[in-house]
């Protein structure tokens, strides 16, 4: 069994989110896709990168609007492809910068280049992507994260975090909801709640959570920023989440 330290059992945390929501029926349309890791496995190196573009170029950034511009991406990126991309010289680089198809943010096209590398290399030693996400525990979500931090290009941080949830993998996300939700269920968390001391804490009280539940982490971690904090409309829930 994985112990809790939390005093609040997720039953209640449960129950809470499902009243602010106006429902069990409610909550349960705001919930993620159920992760799938077969599918996950299969995945293509290609849209592997394509996604952790996405999330990079996001942050900071407003999604609807990288969003709108993807096809121009895929384009500009020669549909993502790795080892294409890894061939291409200085000069295509270069002229991605002020190509009017993507958003022209030079730190973060060069990430495409290094996280090309970084696909194709875990690709290498694991057969896919996919098969290297599909096969990590999942119990281990930061340890997950520390090899995109430091072998990626910008995915430290919530990019990491997103890029997780938006690919398949059956990810928390640390939002600051989440991280309150923790502190008011007797977690201790540092004031940033971003130290390798607190993640390991988050990520043990969320495991536990987990096996309370029997739900996918992915909800688990929904499920608990919707219980405290700001109770934002369902509607617009539903449309941030879409973006």
């Amino acid at each position: 069994m994985v112990k809790s330290v939390a005093k609040v059992p997720f039953k209640r945390i449960h129950e809470r989110a499902a009243k602010r929501k106006g429902g069990e029926k409610v909550l349960l349309s705001l919930m993620p896709k159920k992760p799938n890791p077969k599918a996950l496995a299969k995945l293509a190196d290609d849209r592997v990168l394509s996604d952790i573009a996405a999330r990079v170029f996001s942050a900071g950034f407003v999604w609807s609007v990288i969003e709108n511009k993807w096809p121009g991406f895929e384009e500009a990126f020669l549909e993502f492809n790795p080892k294409r991309l890894l061939f291409q010289p200085a000069e295509f680089w270069e002229k991605l910068a002020s190509d009017t198809r993507i958003v022209r943010n030079p730190q973060k096209i060069k990430s495409v280049r290094e996280n090309a590398k970084f696909v194709t290399d875990i690709a290498a030693e694991h057969g896919s992507f996919g098969k290297f996400l599909a096969s990590w525990p999942a119990d281990d979500q930061v340890g997950l994260m520390e090899v995109l931090a430091k072998r990626g290009s910008r995915l430290g941080g919530y990019s990491g975090q997103y890029f997780l949830r938006f690919i398949g993998w059956d990810a928390f996300v640390l939002s600051g909801h989440v991280l309150l939700c923790l502190r008011d269920s007797g977690v201790p968390l540092s004031e940033s709640g971003t130290s390798k001391k607190d993640l390991r804490a988050a990520q043990a009280q969320l495991n536990a959570w987990r096996q309370e539940s029997g739900l996918p982490m992915s909800w688990v971690s929904r499920i608990s920023a919707l219980s405290i904090g700001e109770n934002y409309d369902v509607a617009r829930l539903k449309e941030i989440m879409s973006e």
